[in-house]
């Protein structure tokens, strides 16, 4: 906040002030004036702006009057044009006039100094250079969204440069080139006399409560990274800068300790004040401030849509006739492909659960980032020792109280694509959470700290959908999202309406001795007329119809979306004991939503089906509904290695993909 202070003076001595460039300060005409005097005259020298007004109203005087009636409503401010060459060279003369007094002349003595931090409020990804106007100034003490928002963003320095450092970079004390990529600049500029700050100082500071939020390093001499020096921090919320009078620039350069929370907004301030150090017998006295304002950039998920960059699988003892599915099809979409070894990943194949790719964003740089899950797996370190590195992040968030659950899994955490919904646009999508539904003994929910941390990020506002029906309990057991070229995408919903309507149509064709779960060893095969006429399994998926259902609505409501943007596939579920004896549902044949979205190529489990002349139905029926939106359907192995211990190829990968083109900053949450 540029901000200064209200300079009263006083006809029986000369006064001395310090004003500074782009700064409005008003001077105490009335409240200085002697007793009985009724008006006053006002004179200054070419370098300082003057503007006399009375309120109410507020009115400027524009006769030319060389004098002024003295009231209450009586404002005096002042403005330099330039910085001061020397000490108190600029002057105003105030003459009082009374009625039957004699005149008194107050004499005011001012050195005007430019005192600036300058920031890229204006994200375009290049700083801009010191503005000496109030309306300039004022913009970068406030942060505001949208396409003509103003205030510096800052990004969480997460990731790890030094391939030696155990730990992320904003938690290491060393600084390489690198790092300052990962860095806002903000530069101080200042010009005074010579002599300024012999008696003055300046001071850069953070608020207590915002030091384990950033911190600010700055060069010496040399300017090499070796040589920066931490200032402003953990512990260091302020730092006495020793300064040359004249005219200099000084570099800072700031990195955010963390990401927007429940009990943490985003919002940080660099500070910077001038003191009067004058009277060394005295407490140093505040005389300017400024400030800019940051914003810590969140953490952002990419949905389907986006185009993949790597995709992420398990080697395991069972899966090499997956991993090889999973690997062309990745060469198809001109996609790389990192394989978790069996040493690292610990026979724990569920990488889409331990972790979420996304990203953050700066006018300066994008940096992807992972988001480890707190289930803490076999595959617990993978995040953190292969996929962090250079330019690559890291973070997480492990809850402090109460027990990990299902829920808390990143199979339970997708993104819609981008939607509006009314008049409100989301141009970055909504997370969608599972959830309980309604809570009971047994019901779970994704752990608070993990929601908290989701909805602070503000630019993806979640939803919450009722998911706990499922064993697993994973949002992805029941919808998946795919490319589309007119809408954009098309939601897809598992549909046991869908399959019993495709079975009844075969049945009337005279199809019922056809077989599911042909070509599977040690898996009993079952005829379309008995999955039919099996009134349990018919009672089972009613009610997950009805589970579908509900999430539908919610879907449709919370996404704007409506039937036309929806594709039923069919999939049926059975009802197991889960924990404490209650029933949950399990996919009944591999789950078809469940699958690998890379641009238009789908990975999708292969659901061994009834086989209708040759082919099995229930591919081909995912093919008539995808191909024609210009999608490729390839069916992928998953029965033993994935699909017997309740997951399917979504859950088995993973994808890093292409940031948004839309920047963050430019919405309004």
């Amino acid at each position: 906040m540029a901000q200064g202070t209200v300079i009263h003076v006083a006809p029986e001595q000369p006064t001395y002030a310090v004003c500074v460039l782009g700064t409005e300060t008003q001077l105490d005409v009335y409240g200085s004036a002697p007793k009985d005097c009724t008006s006053f005259s006002i004179n200054a020298s070419p370098g300082v702006v003057l503007d006399v007004g009375h309120r109410p109203p507020a009115k400027k005087n524009l006769t030319g009057s060389s004098k002024w009636p003295l009231d209450p409503g009586l404002e005096v401010s002042l403005k330099m044009r330039a910085a001061s060459d020397s000490t108190g060279d600029q002057k105003v003369q105030i003459s009082y006039y009374g009625p039957e007094t004699t005149p008194a002349e107050a004499l005011l003595y001012i050195t005007g100094v430019e005192i600036s931090l300058s920031a890229d409020i204006t994200r375009t990804g290049k700083m801009k250079k010191t503005r000496t106007s109030t309306r300039g100034r004022k913009d970068q003490r406030t942060w505001t969204w949208g396409p003509h928002g103003q205030g510096a963003i800052l990004l969480v320095n997460c990731d790890k440069d030094n391939p030696k450092s155990s730990t992320v970079d904003c938690k290491d004390d060393q600084l390489d080139s690198k790092d300052l990529k990962d860095m806002s600049l903000v530069t101080l500029s200042t010009k005074t006399p010579r002599d300024f700050f012999s008696k003055h100082q300046l001071v850069l500071h953070v608020a207590k409560s915002e030091m384990d939020k950033v911190r600010v390093f700055r060069a010496n001499a040399d300017k090499q990274p070796s040589t920066y020096g931490m200032i402003l921090g953990p512990q260091h919320p302020s730092h006495p800068l020793e300064l040359q009078g004249g005219q200099h620039s000084t570099d800072f350069y700031v990195e955010g300790l963390a990401f927007p929370d429940a009990s943490f907004p985003g919002l940080i301030s660099l500070n910077v004040s001038l003191l009067d150090t004058s009277n060394p017998e005295l407490p140093k006295a505040l005389v300017f401030q400024d400030s800019v304002v940051f914003h810590v950039a969140p953490w952002i998920m990419t949905p389907n849509t986006q185009p993949p960059k790597e995709v992420y699988v398990c080697r395991l003892f069972e899966n090499e006739d997956f991993l090889k599915s999973v690997a062309a099809l990745a060469k198809k979409a001109r996609c790389k492909l990192m394989v978790c070894a069996k040493e690292e990943n610990m026979n724990d194949q569920w990488i889409q659960d331990e972790m979420e790719i996304g990203y953050i964003q700066a006018p300066h740089k994008t940096l992807p980032v992972v988001f480890d899950s707190p289930r803490n797996r076999g595959l617990k370190d993978f995040p953190i020792k292969r996929v962090l590195g250079p330019d690559f992040g890291y973070v997480t968030r492990v809850p402090q109280t109460g027990r990990v659950t299902n829920l808390d899994s990143f199979g339970n955490l997708e993104v819609s694509p981008p939607v509006t919904v009314g008049e409100k646009e989301y141009p970055l999508g909504r997370i969608l959470i599972g959830d309980s539904g309604y809570p009971s003994k047994e019901s779970q929910e994704m752990h608070q700290d993990l929601q908290d941390f989701l909805s602070a990020q503000q630019v993806q506002a979640p939803v919450k959908l009722y998911s706990d029906w499922l064993s697993v309990g994973h949002v992805d057991e029941f919808l998946s999202f795919v490319p589309v070229h007119k809408k954009g995408f098309r939601l897809l919903l598992a549909s046991p309406r869908s399959c019993y309507k495709l079975f009844q149509e075969l049945m009337k064709e005279g199809h019922g001795e056809a077989l599911l779960f042909q070509g599977i060893k040690y898996k009993t095969q079952q005829k379309i007329k008995d999955v039919l006429s099996n009134e349990k399994l018919r009672q089972h998926n009613s009610y997950v119809e009805k589970c579908i259902s509900w999430n539908r609505e919610v879907l449709k409501r919370e996404l704007g979306l409506t039937e036309r943007d929806i594709v039923d596939i069919p999939q049926l579920f059975k009802l197991q004991k889960a924990f404490k004896g209650t029933l949950k549902a399990e996919a009944f044949f591999p789950n078809m939503v469940n699958m690998l979205v890379l641009g238009k190529h789908l990975g999708i489990p292969k659901p061994f089906g009834p086989i209708i002349n040759g082919r099995c139905c229930l591919e081909e029926k995912v093919r008539f509904l995808l191909e024609p939106l210009g999608l490729h359907c390839t069916f992928i192995d998953d029965f033993y290695a994935y699909h017997v211990q309740q997951g399917d190829v979504h859950c088995g990968t993973n994808v890093r993909r292409q940031p948004f083109s839309f920047k963050w900053w430019c919405m309004v949450p």
